[in-house]
């Protein structure tokens, strides 16, 4: 490559990193609020399959068969496109984060559901024989010991979702991939610009895995085996 070539590379690299971070900055926030949405939807839709409510179990059950059954490019355009004709209308902002997290929340339910079903049911046994009532015992002792067993899927589905986080570029929700499209679209620069982006995401991916593998090890000493 020329002396010119490298230079425009450096200087659309540099011009271009401000709006990139900035974009960075809407990717961990549709991801943050996305996962403490989907946190709360997984959890009641787990509490509620495993005591099965009624009526409110085959709710649970056909949203976690539909969410997880159909793709989440499908789930956004349902959202934002398809709401409307119903009267319900979101911004792009507002139905991405819907979208990612009922999709989320869907495959955190299954874990929830999991990692208390894998708590022993003579630790159930023994709370009540101590005169706790179900709920005590699920709440003071099950809960907290299944919440340390999903920790590894929990921080698997966060890391998922910052990714899933470029697809509601297509709602035109100025994320980090819809900030590398309207760049390349001025300096038609993909190779540059898509490199830059995928190293923010390689980058980003990386600052939550150290931190959420340092908080699995912490948790992980505290469970009864």
């Amino acid at each position: 490559m020329s002396e010119g070539g490298r230079s425009m590379d450096v200087t659309i690299i540099i011009d271009s990193l401000p709006s990139l971070l900035k974009a960075t900055l809407m990717t961990i926030f549709l991801a943050a609020i996305s996962i403490i949405i989907a946190l709360i939807i997984g959890f009641f839709a787990a509490i509620i399959r495993i005591l099965k409510v009624k009526v409110l179990n085959g709710i649970a059950t056909g949203y976690v068969s539909i969410i997880r059954g159909t793709p989440l490019l499908v789930q956004i355009f349902v959202i934002y496109y398809g709401l409307p004709q119903i009267g319900i209308s979101l911004d792009p902002i507002s139905s991405g984060i819907v979208a990612l997290s009922l999709n989320a929340g869907a495959y955190l339910s299954e874990s929830f559901r999991a990692s208390i079903l894998a708590v022993d049911n003579g630790q159930m046994e023994a709370s009540l024989s101590m005169g706790m009532t179900y709920s005590q015992a699920l709440r003071r002792i099950i809960l907290p010991q299944s919440l340390r067993i999903s920790i590894p899927t929990l921080s698997n589905t966060f890391i998922v979702l910052i990714k899933d986080t470029s697809l509601v570029s297509v709602i035109t929700v100025t994320e980090l991939l819809q900030m590398s499209s309207l760049i390349i679209a001025k300096t038609f620069e993909p190779l540059t610009i898509y490199l830059i982006a995928a190293a923010i995401y390689w980058v980003l991916i990386t600052f939550f895995t150290t931190i959420l593998d340092k908080l699995e090890v912490r948790t992980s000493k505290y469970l009864v085996r």
